[in-house]
């Protein structure tokens, strides 16, 4: 489930639609919780399907570390990706956040860690990175740690209207991590090898 403070709006030709916010959103606010409306399709579901089933699920889902492709029920599916994305998932099956997101301005993910199945040319932000890769949560995932452990503390402090989604158990785990009593897991462990 997407933020409650988003819409979906047309961005341009080139990227058709996005997810934008409508408020101001802090850093460590989770943007976007995996709930029990998303649908998971395994790989031999994918594979039995008709093209056009498939064409739609390259396009929206992404591959969990599973390996099954989940389609967001809602317009979460319409996150654009970025190269500096403002928004990052956790091993947790949430998103936070990872700075300040302006009213009017895009929610966005970098696709890297989404588990894509072929290579993609994003487009040029500046970034060094010009290319999202199949298996850039391998190359990425310290990086990204380190982005997502500088804001995880806020978490538990923030007003969070997606809480109620998540369950006693991960919240209980949130604020253990953002107290330092245990360590973030890994962004890492939402990589999905096919070997």
């Amino acid at each position: 489930m997407i933020h409650p403070k988003t819409e979906l709006q047309f961005i341009n030709n080139e990227i058709g639609y996005g997810v934008v916010a409508t408020e101001f959103i802090p850093a460590g606010t989770i943007t976007w919780v995996l709930d029990k409306l998303d649908r998971a399709f395994t790989p031999k579901e994918y594979e039995s399907m008709e093209p056009v089933y498939k064409e739609i699920l390259e396009t929206y889902s992404f591959r969990n570390n599973m390996g099954n492709l989940v389609l967001c029920w809602d317009y979460g599916r319409f996150v654009n990706h970025s190269f500096n994305s403002n928004c990052l998932t956790t091993a947790y099956d949430f998103e936070i956040a990872i700075r300040d997101i302006q009213k009017g301005e895009q929610l966005t993910d970098d696709y890297g860690y989404l588990n894509i199945s072929k290579p993609f040319r994003g487009m040029d932000e500046g970034t060094k990175r010009k290319v999202v890769y199949p298996d850039d949560l391998l190359r990425h995932s310290k990086i990204w740690d380190k982005k997502l452990i500088q804001v995880f503390d806020k978490i538990p402090k923030l007003d969070q209207p997606l809480k109620l989604i998540i369950s006693d158990k991960i919240w209980k785990e949130i604020v253990e991590v953002s107290e330092q009593k245990k360590p973030m897991e890994s962004i890492f462990n939402n990589f999905y090898s096919e070997k």
